[in-house]
């Protein structure tokens, strides 16, 4: 006899729960379609909780969770990857750990929160906090290992396609709705949802810009996304990296791989001839990422339920690869640990049995304080490791944005009641905020600046603005100490890690990857920094130039560096020129040069360092 799947909360004899006073599950999920309203949705302590721990209980999990909307509930849940073998025996995955919580989940409501309450529970408390320190890195030489294995297999007629994925670790210390919401901040516009587990010490937070299915009326919508390239650095770049994934037969093939696998699913549960691609190789944009999409979809035949919609399609083709059989049991063997419920599924049934679920991909699980995040790709036969390492790196920058709270900052020179460069620095805040989602109040700089000034009518300060994510702006100003005539600085012992990340590109106060290799020797005014690749990009607290040839260079915005204030004045006027540079290129210069708006050009001179990286 299978274990009961129908719990009740107040029969647990648990601690009191404290769904009472917060939230059992947010869902911010956007439009599938034009016709579809969004939804955002908050939900407090559910009314019973249906639970899954073994292969044998999901299906009835699944039928009483349907069951309970058809007769006018709301039901939010999730499904395991592992879950799989209860759909479709050849599906293999890794054994469920009994420790693990269940395989599948869903709440029961009678309905959402009220307006006011609702409000409240999409509000985090404003003196709560969240940061999360990771500590664990997917392993390079893993990852070689296992693509190296899947494009051998694909050589010899294995599979098609299979997808690769590993995790990222680390401890959060704070409030799990202040995470989810930051999240949401990093990744607007998702299939987000917030849900508490059973226990308090657990939750899901995703905020997924995969669609996996929509069932309403009797279509049934599914959106895969296949297909990835990094965010632009200027919206002329931007564009160059829309229409390059978009003309590209790599990304194009193991997205069309994945329609064909999904056009075969949906036809499972489709009336004859309705399966149709409607739109095919749709690039979305996001914040850091381009992602190829398509939509497949389908009329379902008359008596088809929600578990015949998750025997066809769980889980979903865009996070196995192709055949998918072959695939998962490739994924078994390669993958050390169970994927939990990143690539399974997480949804909401609406009242009447319609069903929206996402593909949980950018998706965070909580366990007390522990954090698990899983990022992946789709390894193909023309993949490349360089490439797939990146694009898993470029995946990753939605949690890496979110892990700790940050504000945009410029800092600037008051001399004599006067900001100087004030309206580039203002230009440059704008941009970061755009780029990062934040609210712009350009009045708001304004006035804090003008009040500063005010303030400090004689003398020379060294000026902070920040604007927070509501664009709250702040202004703080002090002494500012006269440059030296010349500076010593040393060279980075080691690249400076995700040299080409958003925090190097933008100037917030998230500053933790510059504090790593601040001069810890006296004398030494700051340290030069360099990327994986050898080249030279920025010191930690501003740009810096060479003289080659008798020429003065400044590193290219391609190396991954923040594009300074005086840099671009310096660059419009001639002064510099933009070059790659690498540390080799230190033994050859005539030069050196620190320089920011703040403190000017000062000549540097390289102090005693480590051998020079070649």
């Amino acid at each position: 006899m299978p274990r009961r799947v129908f719990v009740n909360l107040h029969n647990l004899g648990m601690q009191p729960s404290p769904f009472s006073t917060r939230p059992s599950a947010l869902i911010d999920f956007r439009s599938p379609d034009s016709q579809s309203p969004p939804l955002h949705l908050a939900f407090g302590e559910p009314r019973e909780t249906l639970c899954a721990h073994g292969l044998d209980e999901v299906t009835q999990v699944i039928g009483q969770a349907e069951a309970r909307a058809r007769a006018g509930a709301w039901c939010v849940g999730h499904l395991n990857y592992e879950a799989a073998p209860a759909f479709d025996p050849a599906l293999t995955t890794h054994g469920h750990p009994a420790d693990a919580g269940p395989l599948a989940q869903f709440h029961v409501y009678d309905a959402p929160l009220g307006p006011e309450a609702a409000a409240r529970a999409w509000r985090p408390e404003a003196q709560h906090q969240a940061t999360v320190r990771w500590d664990g890195e997917p392993p390079r030489a893993a990852f070689e290992a296992a693509m190296g294995a899947i494009q051998r297999a694909i050589a010899a007629g294995e599979y098609y396609q299979v997808n690769l994925t590993s995790a990222l670790t680390g401890t959060l210390e704070g409030d799990p709705l202040v995470l989810f919401d930051r999240l949401r901040g990093a990744q607007p516009h998702a299939y987000a949802a917030y849900i508490a587990g059973l226990h308090d010490n657990t939750a899901l937070l995703s905020v997924s810009p995969e669609l996996f299915f929509d069932w309403r009326g009797g279509r049934l919508l599914a959106r895969p996304m296949k297909g990835t390239a990094p965010r632009g650095h200027t919206p002329a770049d931007d564009e160059a990296q829309r229409q390059a994934l978009a003309a590209s037969a790599k990304e194009r093939a193991e997205n069309v791989m994945i329609v064909d696998l999904l056009r075969n699913d949906l036809s499972r549960v489709a009336e004859p001839h309705t399966v149709r691609v409607p739109r095919l190789f749709h690039t979305e944009a996001w914040p850091t990422v381009w992602q190829l999409t398509s939509d497949i979809e389908a009329r379902t035949r008359s008596g088809i339920e929600l578990l015949d919609v998750f025997r066809a399609l769980f889980p979903c083709g865009s996070v196995t690869g192709a055949p998918k059989v072959r695939a998962m049991a490739a994924i078994r063997s390669l993958e050390p640990v169970p994927r939990g419920v990143y690539c399974g599924a997480i949804g909401v049934l609406q009242p009447g049995g319609m069903a929206t679920f996402n593909v949980p991909i950018r998706t965070l699980a909580l366990r007390g304080q522990r954090v698990r995040c899983g990022i992946g790709s789709g390894i193909t036969s023309d993949a490349r490791v360089e490439g797939e390492w990146a694009e898993w790196q470029h995946k990753r920058l939605f949690a890496d944005r979110a892990s700790e709270a940050f504000d945009l900052l410029e800092t600037l020179r008051l001399s004599d009641g006067e900001l100087l460069h004030v309206e580039h620095h203002r230009a440059r805040m704008a941009t970061a905020a755009v780029h990062f989602g934040f609210v712009w109040d350009a009045a708001a700089f304004e006035a804090a600046a003008r009040a500063l000034s005010a303030q400090h009518p004689t003398g020379m300060w060294r000026v902070r603005l920040l604007s927070d994510r509501a664009g709250r702006v702040q202004a703080q100003a002090y002494p500012l100490e006269p440059s030296p005539a010349e500076v010593t600085v040393q060279l980075a012992h080691t690249p400076l890690p995700h040299s080409d990340g958003e925090f190097c590109r933008h100037k917030t106060t998230r500053r933790a990857h510059y504090d790593a290799f601040a001069p810890t020797e006296p004398g030494v005014f700051d340290t030069l920094l360099w990327n994986e690749r050898g080249e030279i990009t920025e010191f930690t607290r501003g740009n810096v130039a060479l003289k080659l040839n008798g020429e003065w260079l400044t590193p290219a915005l391609s190396s991954g560096l923040l594009p300074g204030v005086a840099r671009a004045s310096l660059l419009q006027a001639h002064t510099l020129r933009e070059a790659v540079l690498h540390t080799r290129d230190l033994a050859d210069a005539q030069g050196l040069a620190f320089f920011n708006s703040l403190r000017g050009w000062i000549p540097a001179r390289l102090g005693p360092t480590l051998p020079i990286p070649t």
